[in-house]
């Protein structure tokens, strides 16, 4: 086998592999020999048919296996003798020319191939004395914990129907359909949806106007959805509310005690505080981490900078492009409405592609050098994890997808391998606490960089912040009205 280097420009490879056809033939006639003893041909004793005709019956077909092992064998050992780590699965390119394939099957000619790839660059791993960061911490109060309690208690509360008007505190029951400018939108309409009036569960304005109503009543509300609201393409416009009173209920006593406790399957309380209190440091532990893990990456990415393989590059553009475009779509949003142009917004998040790439292969080697592994028992809980996502009907074929799928799988095991090295990182960084409050933990630095700015413009570097915090593309999104999303009425 003859390897030719043809091409050695920055990180792209050219590799011109000839096989003479004198080694094709010798491979051809060991499958051949092989074939003699097992083969069954009729008018010819077990093991007494010819090679010749047992080439003529099976030679294209066994010279088509030569050619393949070759193809899937080779170049794996070539990239590594030469002491190379390809970016991606190499091109493999071959003669399209007939007449020349039928020499080659047929012994008659050398077999030539090419393979194309980019190479994965040296990475030289610096000393991480330099790099520094601020974890912003919030000691979780009592009194923050006991309001979260009366929350659960709150859901817990009972209701009994009443035939007299809604007050403040009453729970409906309505039916609504949303318009603006008389056209029903998406997520606009919903079917026996509770309210508690004055929870401000609903956007401003919407449960102010059911007080007074009663069962049977039909009436429009009128609302204007936030500037800032969550849905883009329902922020900041007038929408009227079809709404039918199905039933009014007044609320019983709030009971925060053993037996609420106990209504939702717990043995006391204390055993209730100590869920919540748990779950609300998981959760402003989660923020704390986000940000400083932001920080950190922001630091590698000034420390790194080295061309990233194109290949790789170009698959992540289009992995956030798509996704662009989807949420465009699902908002009913232009590139013109975001202040911007298609062909700006590709220059943007081709940027943002580069720069995943590149800190990839930063925390891989750096991952490497350390000797960060994750084992198959973890990949196998966050497996279950992902699987539990999908409706019940569906989990036994996605986890069937995941288990046969090698590069689904390694969809699983990236971002575990990406917190370990994190965690690794941290071990070796500068790591300064600051106490901080609730709201100063919640403050998105992005919206304060841009609170004084007229108009957003869509942002690659607010995607790559969801991208970096570990956001799903794909998890189901709740209705945009009227309800508040989650976001909003936690940062309250």
């Amino acid at each position: 086998m003859q390897v030719t280097e043809t091409l050695n420009s920055g990180l792209k490879r050219e590799i011109k592999v000839t096989v003479p056809a004198g080694d094709m033939e010798a491979k051809l006639m060991e499958r051949l020999n092989d074939a003699k003893t097992k083969v069954r041909i009729n008018g010819f004793r077990p093991g007494k048919v010819p090679i010749p005709h047992l080439r003529k019956v099976y030679g294209k077909s066994f010279m088509a296996e030569v050619v393949n092992e070759i193809l899937s064998n080779s170049t794996r050992h070539i990239i590594a003798d030469r002491g190379e780590k390809a970016a991606m699965q190499p091109e493999v390119t071959m003669t399209e020319d007939e007449k020349e394939a039928e020499k080659i099957l047929a012994g008659g000619a050398d077999f030539e191939f090419q393979l194309s790839y980019e190479v994965i660059p040296a990475i030289e791993i610096k000393d991480f004395a330099g790099i520094s960061v601020t974890r912003q911490v919030f000691d979780v109060p009592d009194s923050e914990i006991e309001e979260q309690v009366a929350r659960v208690a709150e859901s817990s509360r009972s209701y009994e129907t009443k035939d007299g008007k809604a007050e403040n505190g009453d729970r409906v029951s309505i039916d609504y359909i949303g318009k603006i400018d008389g056209v029903a939108f998406d997520g606009g309409a919903g079917t026996d949806q509770p309210l508690v009036i004055g929870s401000k569960e609903f956007i401003p304005g919407f449960e102010e106007q059911l007080i007074g109503t009663k069962a049977g009543d039909e009436k429009q509300i009128t609302v204007t959805f936030p500037e800032n609201y969550s849905a883009p393409h329902l922020a900041g416009k007038e929408a009227t509310f079809d709404v039918t009173v199905k039933e009014v209920a007044s609320p019983g006593a709030l009971e925060i005690n053993d037996e609420m406790a106990k209504s939702l399957g717990l043995e006391s309380l204390d055993k209730l505080r100590e869920i919540v209190r748990g779950q609300i440091e998981n959760q402003f532990g989660s923020m704390t981490r986000q940000k400083v893990k932001r920080q950190l990456l922001d630091q590698l990415d000034q420390s790194y900078q080295f061309e990233a393989p194109s290949k790789l590059v170009e698959a992540e553009f289009e992995n956030i492009w798509n996704q662009v475009n989807r949420d465009l779509e699902a908002a009913g949003r232009s590139f013109a409405d975001e202040e911007t142009t298609e062909e700006e917004a590709r220059a943007e998040y081709m940027k943002l592609a580069e720069r995943r790439v590149r800190l990839g292969l930063v925390l891989a080697e750096i991952g490497d050098k350390a000797g960060v592994t994750v084992a198959d028992d973890e990949v196998q809980r966050a497996l279950f994890d992902t699987v539990r996502r999908f409706p019940a009907n569906q989990q036994q074929e996605a986890f069937e997808f995941y288990r046969n799928n090698p590069n689904a799988i390694s969809s699983i095991r990236a971002p575990l391998f990406e917190e370990k090295v994190i965690d690794h990182l941290l071990t070796q960084i500068s790591v300064t606490d600051q106490k901080v409050s609730k709201e100063e933990l919640m403050a998105d630095d992005e919206a304060e960089e841009n609170a004084a700015k007229p108009a957003k413009k869509a942002s690659a570097k607010k995607a790559a912040k969801k991208a970096e915090d570990g956001e799903k593309a794909d998890e189901p999104k709740k209705k945009a009205a009227p309800k508040k999303k989650a976001a909003e009425k936690a940062a309250e």
